[in-house]
This record gives C-alpha cells, structure tokens and sequence, in this order.
C-alpha cells in the first residue's frame, strides 16, 4: 500500500502547510468554529480558488469535517432545522476548495424517541441536500440513543438513507476509536460495516485511551492506547481507503503516527 493517501487532523488556517510538516498526503480540517453555528470560512490566505489550486499543485487532498454542533436526526426542530442548513453549507464550501468529502457524524435522538426518527430524519435531510462533494458519515463511540454507535443502528440508518435522492453520494467515515469504544470487535468491523454500506470511504485511525466497549471518545496515540497495534493495521489494509490520524500532539505525534502507520502497512 505505497499509494495510501494519509495525513491528519490540521488546523485550517494552511493545510497545506501542516501536511508537508507531516510528510502526509492528506489534510482534514474544520472550516470555521466546530462548537459554532456560523457558516463555514476558508481560512485559507487568498480563499477557496488560492487553497484548491495549492492543494492540487502540492498533490494534498482535504478533506472537511462538519461542526461537532450538527445532529440532523433529532426530532427537536430548532436543533435539526439550523443543523440541516449548516451541513448544506458545509458541503457547498467544501465543493469550492475541492475536498474529497465531508465527515459529518451520525447525531442522536432524544431519551423518549424512537430512533426511526432519527432514521427518517437522516433519510429526509439527504433527499433535500445538494450534495456536490461525497457526504462520509462516521461512526460514534458512545450515546444510547445514537444513530451510528452500533452496526445494527448503522444498517437500519443506512436502509433509510437509500431509499432518498442523492444516496449514491452518502460514503462511510469508519473510526477506530469510536469502533472500539463503541463495543465492535476491531478484527471484524470492516467486513461488518461494507455488509451494511457496500463502501468505506475515509478512515480516521486512532489508539483509544479507554476500554473496549467504554463508549469514551478519547483519542490516543499508536502504542499509547488500548487499541492493539494488529488490529489498527489489520482495519487500514482492508478498508483500503485513505487515512486520517486524529491522534494528540499536533504535527510531531501525528507525524510520528503516520510514519508508524505507513511502515506498517508496506
């Protein structure tokens, strides 16, 4: 696998920039504030055209991921309405940098619902969205009543989500951490997810502070977790999709963490 695209989580102001110090192939980034409800800013000196056209000169593919803010399943209209509305607006400044997709997580419904709701609410939120760059959904490490937690809520989601315009445009953003944390056997889970969504378009690779099973979201470094190190390298060759480390330290522990990775899957 000398061709895997790889690279990490970067700050957004020069993505370009924060992949060469990683010596990484890939940026993923946030445009604007991930806790915000603004419309998404390319931060980026000269705007979207001058950041498109260094990423293709450089040879970097982006990758954007949607504020932490959006839930597009819940029933609680003045938070679904408003997330509808960012995503949409994610996904169209997406488009004018040339990024590859838009990482966007599952979201959940409320205590009392049951989560068909959050299912049709996904399937609606797709049949009105202009998708014009691949939308990833990722899996999530915890939450009861979350919609991508477990594989048997990912495949009734995704059952929903295909029966909506613009469908073939949805791809799967698979999380180690967030597998692990969430209770699904690492050794098995790529085999598992391409049953339910037939793809898996963009990995995040990261070690897990916490226990299998824990359903805590905390990112750790390769060697430094709970993840073993066979089980991260077994998911990145079968997935066989480009990678994003969104491990600590910035450019030097996620620069450590993709050689790791890039010598381990020659």
């Amino acid at each position: 696998m000398s061709d895997l695209r790889i690279g990490g989580h970067v700050d957004q102001a020069d993505p370009i920039a924060e992949a060469a110090s990683r010596k990484a192939t890939l940026s993923q980034f946030f445009l604007g504030d991930p806790q915000g409800w603004k419309a998404p800013v390319v931060a980026y000196a000269g705007g979207p055209t001058a950041l498109r056209s260094a990423a293709e000169q450089a040879g970097i593919d982006l990758y954007v991921h949607a504020p932490y803010v959006l839930n597009v399943a819940t029933s609680n209209n003045r938070l679904r309405i408003p997330s509808r509305k960012l995503l949409q607006q994610t996904v169209t400044a997406a488009a004018e940098i040339g990024a590859k997709g838009v990482v966007v997580h599952g979201g959940h419904v409320l205590k009392a619902d049951d989560p068909t709701r959050g299912f049709d609410n996904w399937r609606k939120c797709v049949d009105k969205l202009d998708i014009t760059v691949p939308l990833l959904i990722e899996n999530t490490a915890g939450g009861d009543n979350a919609m991508a937690r477990r594989l048997e809520r990912i495949a009734m989601m995704w059952d929903a989500i295909e029966t909506a315009s613009g469908s073939d445009a949805v791809g799967f953003c698979l999380d180690t951490c967030h597998a692990h944390a969430g209770g699904e056997e690492l050794a098995t889970v790529v085999d598992r997810v391409k049953a339910i969504t037939g793809r898996i378009d963009l990995v995040h690779a990261n070690d897990s502070r916490d226990t299998f099973g824990s359903g805590a979201d905390r990112h750790a470094n390769f060697g430094d977790g709970q993840i073993a190190a066979d089980d991260l390298v077994h998911v990145v060759c079968e997935a066989a999709a480009p990678v994003v480390c969104e491990t600590p330290g910035g450019g030097d522990g996620q620069g450590a963490d993709i050689a790791w990775l890039r010598d381990r899957v020659r």
